[in-house]
C-alpha cells in the first residue's frame, strides 16, 4: 500500500501520547467457549487472518523531510509478523483485572501498533480477547472493521464498491519552500493563541461549578477496567417514558452513577457538574474504510449535583438537544477540528502542550462505540458481551465508553488504578441507576 500522511488528528494522537498516558483503544470481548482448548485455537486464527488484512500492517513512521518535517506516514510494514501482535496467556478468573494490566501498557511504536491478546478462561466454558488500537491508527469505526476482519465472516448486505482515495503526496513543490514555512509558523501561532484561548475560557467555567479529585489526577500510569451489562428493554422503557434518546438516557444513568459514588465514598456531590466531553463520528458506518480519525465532539455539564433522577435525564436531553442544534462543526466540544489548522511540525512541537490543556477542556470522557447487531464469532464461539475502553487523557482519571450489542448495553470503565481504586463500585453505581431510573418512571 501507498504511504500517505497522517490526517492532522492523527498525528495529534501520535505526539500527545507518553508512557503513563498512552492513546490507544481498547475493546475486550467475551466469547462462550465450545471446548477447553477453544482460546488457544482462536489466538491461532487471530494470527492467521491479521497477516491477510491490509489495515493491521500499517505502520506508523515519522517523517523529517523538507516540506513534512515533523510529519509521519501510515504505511505497509515490510516485515510484518503477527505473531509478534498476537498473544496467548495464561488461564484467568478475571478478565478485567487482566485487561485493566494490558490496557496501561504503551503499544510498541516501531510496528503496526495494535495487538490482540486471547485470555482463556480458568472455568474452560469462556475465553475473551483484549484489542488494543492506536487512536492514530483508528477511531471506533475503523478499529470495529479491523477487528472484525480477523473474526468469523458475517452476512453482511452488499455493499457498493468505493472509489480509492488518491494518495497524498509527500513532498510538494520544493520552490514553494519559504512561503510554506512561513505560513506554517503563521498557522502554528494561530493555533497556540486559539488554544490558549480555549483553556483560559474553558478553565474559567470548570472553575464555576466544582469538579471531584476523584476525576482529576496528575495519573500514575496503572490502569484498571470494569464492565457493566444492562437489559436495553430497561432503557427504552425509561425513553418511552420520559422522551429523549437512548443516548440520552445512557449518559444520564453516568451522571447519577457518579453522584451515587461521589456520595458512597464520602465525596460528596454537591456544586459537582463535571465537564463530559461526548465523542461525535463524522464517519458514516457504510464508510468506514478510510483510515485514521473521522471526529468532532459536544461538551456539556452532567447534572451530578442534582438529587432528581428524572431532572438530571431532563438536563442531559436538553444539553445534548442543544449541542445537536449547533452541529459538531461548532460549540467547545469541537475543539478537536483545531487539529486540521495546525501544521505538522506544530502538532510535534505542541504535543506536550495539548495533552497538559485536557484536564481545562474537560472532566470525562463518555463516548459511544457501534457494533454490528449480526452475532460475532470466532472459530465458531459466540461473543456474549463487549466492553469498549478509551484511552485516558492527561489529568482526567476516569473515562466511560458504552456499546449496544444483541439487546443489552455494555460500559466499559477504563480509570487511574491509584485514583480510583473502587471502580468496582462505581460499576455497581450504574446498575444501580438503572432502576432508580425505572422506579422514577413507574406511575
Amino acid at each position: 500500500m501507498t504511504p500517505d500522511l497522517l490526517a492532522p488528528l492523527d498525528l495529534a494522537f501520535w505526539n500527545i501520547e507518553s508512557e503513563r498516558h498512552p492513546m490507544h483503544l481498547g475493546a475486550l470481548g467475551v466469547f462462550s467457549a465450545h471446548s477447553p482448548t477453544a482460546g488457544a485455537h482462536a489466538a491461532d486464527l487471530l494470527a492467521a487472518r491479521a497477516a491477510a488484512v491490509p489495515g493491521l500492517r500499517m505502520r506508523i513512521r515519522d517523517v523529517w523531510q523538507p516540506l513534512a518535517f515533523g510529519a509521519a506516514t501510515r504505511e505497509s510494514a515490510p516485515d510484518f509478523d503477527p505473531l509478534d501482535h498476537v498473544r496467548l496467556h495464561a488461564p484467568t478468573d478475571d478478565f478485567q483485572t487482566v485487561a485493566g494490566r494490558l490496557m496501561e501498557r504503551p503499544l510498541e511504536r516501531g510496528r503496526p501498533p495494535w495487538e490482540a491478546h486471547v485470555l482463556p478462561g480458568e472455568d474452560g466454558v469462556s475465553f475473551a480477547v483484549l484489542f488494543k488500537f492506536h487512536h492514530a491508527l483508528a477511531d471506533g469505526l475503523r478499529a470495529l472493521t479491523l477487528a472484525a476482519a480477523v473474526l468469523d465472516p458475517m452476512d453482511l448486505p452488499e455493499r457498493r464498491p468505493r472509489p480509492a482515495e488518491p494518495a497524498r503526496g509527500l513532498l510538494p513543490d520544493v520552490r514553494k519552500l519559504p512561503g510554506l514555512v512561513r505560513g506554517a509558523l503563521s498557522d502554528v501561532g494561530r493555533a497556540l493563541d486559539i488554544g490558549a484561548s480555549l483553556a483560559v475560557s474553558t478553565l474559567g467555567t470548570t472553575l464555576a461549578a466544582r469538579t471531584t479529585a476523584a476525576l482529576t489526577s496528575e495519573g500514575s500510569g496503572t490502569r484498571r477496567t470494569a464492565g457493566v451489562v444492562i437489559d436495553l428493554d430497561d432503557v427504552h422503557r425509561v425513553r418511552k417514558a420520559v422522551g429523549g434518546t437512548v443516548n440520552d438516557v445512557l449518559i444520564a444513568v453516568v451522571a447519577g452513577a457518579l453522584r451515587r459514588w461521589l456520595d458512597e465514598r464520602g465525596d460528596g456531590s454537591e456544586g459537582v457538574a463535571p465537564r463530559a466531553l461526548i465523542p461525535v463520528s463524522k464517519r458514516r458506518p457504510r464508510t468506514a474504510h478510510p483510515q485514521g480519525n473521522r471526529l468532532s465532539g459536544y461538551l456539556m455539564r452532567l447534572p451530578v449535583d442534582d438529587p432528581d433522577p428524572l431532572r438530571r435525564l431532563d438536563t442531559v436531553r436538553a444539553a445534548m438537544d442543544r449541542n445537536k442544534d449547533a452541529g459538531p462543526n461548532r460549540g467547545a466540544g469541537a475543539v478537536a477540528l483545531l487539529a486540521d489548522h495546525v501544521p505538522a511540525l506544530g502538532h510535534r512541537l505542541g504535543g506536550p502542550l495539548v495533552s497538559q490543556a485536557a484536564r481545562l477542556w474537560f472532566d470525562i470522557l463518555v463516548t459511544s462505540v457501534p457494533l454490528p447487531s449480526l452475532g460475532l464469532k470466532l472459530g465458531g464461539n459466540p461473543v456474549t458481551a463487549v466492553f469498549p475502553y478509551a484511552p485516558l487523557a492527561r489529568g482526567q482519571s476516569l473515562a466511560v465508553a458504552v456499546s449496544t450489542y444483541r439487546g443489552r448495553v455494555h460500559y466499559g470503565l477504563v480509570a487511574d488504578a491509584e485514583a480510583v481504586p473502587d471502580l468496582d463500585r462505581l460499576a455497581a453505581a450504574l446498575s444501580a441507576e438503572v432502576e432508580t431510573l425505572i422506579t422514577a418512571c413507574d406511575p
